[in-house]
């Protein structure tokens, strides 16, 4: 970084602050030397014709210059200046004044803090020399002049030091703020993958819970009234005929719901016992199982805690119906002050020793975790007992 970027627009050109400075001390000290009484005119005329130029100079050369990265431009306008500040400090007591303009413009200009000291001593030491010559001084002037121009190059450095410590720290707080910026963007392209990933999971979890356990109905149901047209029952296969219609109809159901972005299509329209009982109702009449539901309290008003219950009650029939076996089911929907109890029990063969959850079971558990519940699945002699306990809305606030 520059010694003299802090004092730069984020474009990379000079602040007005600066320019207005420059015009100003500049103009100050062309008074200053109008005023002394120590110039011939002569002389007085040529510095000011020389303060003349430098003003001219500056935009063309020196701020066009830093503007565009015109180190030859630069170079040539500190030139003048020099020349400038020394011819006019040589013919003017007052004309020293220009060493302020002159040592701002060179940190302004200059792209490090070496080649800022390197234009600042040629400076002093070309002001050092027409004084000395110009204004007629003795050996015994000598002393004073250099510790007057002595103090001069030690302003001009420290000016450069504390420009340059004040630019660093510009330049660190720009890469915290890209560093945080960049994370920002890290931390948004991170959520967006995952918000992805979890509404696919979600998506495909919906199609589990319930396009694919229709399907599997279907599929199920039409093995079975192929079977029976093969033994001439006509009656019982046009009812599993029936039955297809039907599941098809609530898969339909179903699938516009999901790309409708609703709940399960029993909720639309029933209540949440309705629509277990429906589950329960059609479970029975397709696989001849005797589900029985009991709903004990008021059901919950929550829709998302609904849609919780209900496909966890779907999973554990479409399980039941699988692999249990089984010729009965209890189903029980329990509602204390704070928390809802849903019960799916079988008289099954139970679950296995080396039994482990499959896709349905896992989104199960995913589904009531998230709600801030928790499921329990054992054997219970006979069969398997499926108990999943959620707090209420108002328990989970």
């Amino acid at each position: 970084m520059s010694s003299s970027d802090v004092s730069r627009t984020p474009d990379g050109g000079p602040v007005p602050g600066w320019d207005a400075a420059f015009y100003v001390l500049t103009t100050l000290s062309a008074a200053s030397m109008l005023v002394a009484e120590d110039t011939g005119v002569r002389l007085l005329l040529w510095s000011l014709a020389g303060v003349a130029v430098l003003m001219v100079a500056y935009p063309l050369l020196g701020r066009r210059g830093l503007l565009t990265g015109d180190r030859r431009r630069v170079r040539a306008y500190l030139v003048l200046l020099v020349l400038v500040v020394a011819t006019a400090s040589g013919t003017s007591s007052l004309g020293t004044l220009l060493l302020f303009v002159g040592f701002s413009q060179i940190w302004l200009l200059t792209p490090s803090m070496r080649s800022g000291i390197a234009w600042s001593t040629v400076l002093t030491a070309a002001v050092a020399v027409t004084v000395f010559t110009g204004q007629s001084l003795v050996a015994a002037d000598l002393p004073v002049l250099v510790g007057q121009l002595g103090i001069g190059l030690l302003f001009s450095l420290v000016m450069g030091w504390w420009l340059t410590q004040i630019g660093r720290s510009r330049e660190r707080r720009q890469e915290l703020l890209h560093r945080l910026r960049t994370a920002e963007q890290e931390l948004a392209a991170g959520h967006h993958a995952a918000g992805v990933l979890a509404e696919r999971a979600r998506v495909a979890q919906e199609i589990h819970d319930t396009l694919a356990q229709g399907f599997t109905s279907v599929v199920m149901l039409a093995q079975t009234a192929q079977a029976q047209i093969g033994h001439g029952q006509l009656v019982p296969a046009t009812d599993r005929l029936d039955q297809i219609e039907a599941v098809a109809r609530d898969n339909l159901a179903e699938a516009r719901s999901l790309v409708a972005a609703f709940g399960p299509s029993g909720l639309l329209e029933d209540d949440l016992p309705s629509a277990l009982g429906r589950i329960a109702e059609r479970v029975g009449r397709e696989t001849g199982l005797a589900v029985r539901v009991r709903v004990q309290g008021t059901a919950p008003a929550d829709r998302e805690l609904q849609v919780v219950l209900l496909r966890t009650a779907q999973e554990a029939l479409n399980n039941i119906r699988r692999h249990a076996a089984a010729g009965t089911v209890d189903l029980r929907l329990a509602v204390a002050d704070d928390r809802v109890e849903l019960e799916v029990r079988d008289d099954g063969r139970g679950l296995p020793a080396d039994s482990a959850d499959g896709v349905g079971l896992r989104g199960m558990r995913r589904r009531i975790t998230v709600a801030g519940g928790t499921v329990r699945i054992e054997n219970a002699d006979p069969g398997v007992r499926v108990l999943a306990e959620l707090p209420l809305k108002g328990a989970r606030a």
